[in-house]
């Protein structure tokens, strides 16, 4: 099971006198993670370090601090907790003591760490969507057992013989649900399935 972020999650925390705050949010592709970047980044800061993770694409950013010791431990946190599509910045201001190559690790790490456990998530569930016409004699007992397998209808367009049906289907169920579709019109509809949409 994977997560996301509802809303806007921030935390803040000081160490050694250093100010790291963290932001993080639920983004749909990249460019909505650097638009993020580009709305949270405080340019007085000392560092804006950031990573996102949008299903099997990662970035990440150490935006000045030594390599390897913010933009990774960011991601880190996002991947230990089973987030996906979802961007965090962790801001620093410099307090006038150095943490080292491990306390930045630690530092950025943790606070972003922090930033997601206090974050509202909710489950992620990937989908993809399915096109189908249901004749009027079957209309009802179709749209009473969708719900059952978390079946969103995108939309539904009636016509002299039933419904055209727009679907976004839990990938997860996606087998079970077109066969029994196939069962309830005996194979005489077809079912049409779109690009794969995550949700």
């Amino acid at each position: 099971m994977t997560w996301t972020i509802d809303g806007l999650a921030e935390h803040e925390s000081v160490i050694k006198h250093s100010v790291f705050r963290t932001r993080a949010v639920s983004v749909d592709d990249e460019k909505s993670a650097l638009t993020f970047l580009d709305e949270v980044a405080d340019p007085d800061a000392t560092h804006n370090c950031w990573a996102f993770k949008i299903g099997g694409r990662f970035r990440v950013s150490d935006d000045g601090e030594p390599s390897g010791t913010a933009g990774r431990p960011i991601l880190s946190a996002i991947e230990g907790q089973d987030f996906d599509h979802v961007m965090v910045v962790v801001t620093r201001w410099f307090g006038g003591i150095k943490l080292g190559a491990g306390g930045l690790v630690r530092a950025y790490g943790g606070a972003a760490a922090a930033c997601l456990r206090e974050a509202e998530k909710i489950e992620r569930i990937e989908r993809i969507m399915l096109s189908f016409h249901c004749p009027f004699s079957i209309y009802a007992e179709i749209e009473a057992k969708l719900p059952q397998w978390q079946v969103e209808i995108r939309s539904c367009d009636f016509d002299a013989e039933g419904a055209a049906l727009l679907l976004a289907l839990p990938l997860i169920y996606k087998d079970d649900i077109a066969n029994w579709l196939r069962d309830m019109t005996r194979g005489q509809k077809p079912l049409t399935f779109l690009e794969e949409e995550n949700f």
